[in-house]
């Protein structure tokens, strides 16, 4: 479940036209070091499976980011954990996973490096892989806050290749403005219908932003076999 949101949180350009655009900020761009966002997981039905958490630390220039997830459906247990250090362009320079779903558990680690334009990924089991990367790459993590800074300063990015120990290629369209309901308050939000392809997968989900300064992900809808489960902020 982790791995599907990071992997579809990101955009492609969309329709020309200034009635089909995401309203642009106004105020300070982007987010705080010391940001937290608090998220709900919830069952179809409304029923909270679990939590998440965003959190956003690091010192000038570079970033660093993590992404947590407690979350139990019946006889699955997910407990992941991961951690995305960057630069101060955004390049992806570390990205740490760890992660318990049901049976399976499993730790690794990928290291970037941007010279050789490769990414190294190895596992606690002593996996070892190698694949070629772009010369500025942004991992499933860091591409969150890359897009959320970008959005808030009026730029949308175009579809591109997304490292998260294997490449996704992620593509996304600007659907509408809804009003939704957070927290008990209603909101203008921007919709997007974002979908990833990767070696083995292929999905989309619904992605509504704030019109904050920051850009700030209020609800995350995506479809899994048993229904569509969404991430709804609650600080």
């Amino acid at each position: 479940m982790a791995s599907a949101v990071l992997a579809c949180l990101a955009w492609a350009q969309g329709p020309s036209s200034s009635a089909a655009r995401p309203a642009v900020s106004t105020g300070a761009v982007g987010f705080p070091r010391g940001e937290v966002l608090n998220y709900s997981i919830n069952w179809p039905s409304g029923l909270s499976l679990g939590e998440a958490q965003f959190k956003v630390a690091g010192d000038e220039p570079g970033w660093q980011f993590e992404f947590t997830i407690e979350a139990g459906l019946p006889g699955l247990e997910i407990r992941d954990r991961y951690r995305s250090s960057v630069n101060g362009s955004f390049c992806s320079e570390k990205l740490e996973k760890d992660f318990v779903h049901g049976p399976r558990k499993g730790k690794e680690t990928v290291t970037y490096d941007l010279v050789k334009r490769q990414a190294t990924r190895q596992t606690s089991t002593g996996g070892k892989s190698e694949i070629s990367i772009p010369d500025c790459v942004k991992d499933g993590l860091s591409f969150v806050y890359f897009l959320r800074r970008e959005l808030a300063g009026g730029r949308v990015p175009g579809s591109q290749q997304v490292n998260f120990g294997a490449a996704y290629q992620v593509t996304a369209s600007y659907a509408d403005s809804p009003q939704i309901e957070i927290g008990g308050t209603r909101q203008v939000s921007d919709r997007v219908q974002a979908s990833f392809k990767g070696p083995a997968s292929s999905h989309t989900v619904e992605i509504f932003f704030a019109r904050d300064a920051a850009r700030t992900p209020l609800l995350i809808r995506m479809p899994f076999a048993l229904g569509t489960f969404a991430l709804e902020l609650v600080r």
